[in-house]
């Protein structure tokens, strides 16, 4: 961009993350009808916050009248230092990434071309334009030499969503609004592009307020969530931990459901006190050593690990017999989970091995075990605010 053709960029222009803030913001309609009532929230600069509730409940419009789409009635609206209720509407959007259900794309312009809309009308160069829409189609996993001078027709509905987000990054705003973005696609390629946009917003770090009416994709992705009721309230608006754990009233609990202690799983981490440590034996050891040493320890079974002290398997009394060593005998340990897996990984993957515990892993190194019983503890912790949160995880 030509440096002397612009004036110096203010905090919501410059790309950094800011904070955005409603104050006393409402939309009334000319029958009376309340589309969304007074609010005052705050979101967070650099996190993602999810606006969740029936159909009708306001989502939509709230963060509709952040960018003016819709006009609100009352309050302010402050992106950064910026009353965005007082700003052009037309040169405000150009600051703010959009990206709504079925993508927006012109279906008359190459992906290239879409992705690089806003860059253009904000008068950067070709060549400044062409390596920011490459680089943005490279970190939303398009080949720019593959897909750059194709059509959206060309491009599977998940490989379009990918591009409108590209699109919406272009000019690198500090806030991102996404109306159910991933609600057009199958559930399979849905939680694919949600655990692709997690990893790129650790990266991007945008102020990104996200609608949706799933609760499942708004405890997986939020950083805070919103949750709204008919008439444009707020009933709640909290962590992804606090909202399963201690949901504020009976509209709320309803909302996320019965099963809301198994979808805490998914927003709650490993914590030291979760792991049990049960007995250690060494591949190169013998099997003599190791029966005496899983006699004394009266366990069922030992955790093996090689010459690195990296998991190599497990050995139970069975297979203790006879002479030779522990590696030769050992059984491979297929259940093992990173440490920072959520809870709800550890119990997934328990359950595919259809094993009794699952290994916990930092990289290479062996820290200890979960068990169901162990399981079982981590989420009463949890409910009870002690231990550690995963919102946004991608291995939620």
């Amino acid at each position: 961009m030509d440096a002397t053709a612009h004036t110096p960029p203010s905090a919501s222009e410059s790309g950094e993350a800011v904070e955005i803030r409603l104050e006393g913001v409402s939309k009334v309609y000319a029958d009376g009808t309340v589309g969304v009532a007074e609010l005052d929230l705050t979101f967070a600069a650099g996190e993602l916050t999810v606006l969740v509730g029936p159909s009708g409940c306001g989502k939509t419009t709230t963060m509709k009248m952040i960018n003016r789409i819709i006009e609100p009635t009352t309050g302010r609206i402050v992106i950064g230092e910026d009353d965005v209720t007082r700003a052009d509407p037309v040169e405000m959007r150009r600051r703010i990434g959009y990206v709504i259900q079925n993508v927006g794309l012109f279906p008359h312009q190459t992906i290239r071309a879409n992705v690089g809309t806003v860059p253009r009308l904000l008068g950067w160069g070709k060549a400044e334009t062409r390596a920011r829409v490459d680089e943005l189609l490279a970190t939303v996993g398009l080949d720019p030499a593959v897909h750059g001078d194709r059509y959206p027709g060309q491009l599977s509905g998940g490989q379009r969503q990918r591009a409108g987000v590209a699109r919406a990054l272009a000019a690198d705003p500090p806030v991102l609004l996404m109306d159910e973005p991933f609600s057009a696609v199958d559930p399979v390629v849905r939680e694919r592009l949600q655990a692709e946009f997690l990893r790129l917003q650790s990266t991007v770090r945008k102020t990104i307020v996200f609608v949706t009416h799933d609760i499942e994709e708004a405890v997986r992705i939020g950083d805070r969530i919103a949750v709204m009721s008919h008439g444009g309230r707020v009933e709640q608006f909290a962590t992804p931990a606090d909202l399963l754990g201690r949901p504020a009233n009976d509209f709320v609990a309803d909302f996320v459901g019965a099963d809301r202690g198994l979808k805490r799983l998914a927003v709650t981490g490993i914590a030291a006190e979760d792991l049990e440590h049960p007995p250690v034996l060494h591949a190169d050891d013998g099997l003599a050593d190791a029966r005496a040493a899983l006699q004394r320890s009266g366990a069922r079974w030992a955790v093996v690990l090689d010459g690195s002290d990296r998991l190599h398997g497990w050995l139970s009394p069975d297979r203790a017999g006879g002479s030779g060593t522990v590696g030769g005998a050992a059984r491979r340990m297929e259940a093992w989970v990173p440490r920072e897996a959520s809870l709800k990984t550890a119990f997934a993957t328990m359950l595919q091995h259809e094993a009794g515990w699952v290994a916990v892993l930092d990289g290479d190194h062996f820290l200890g075990v979960l068990t169901p019983e162990s399981l079982h503890s981590a989420l009463r912790r949890s409910v009870e605010g002690r231990a550690p949160e995963t919102a946004g995880a991608a291995s939620a």
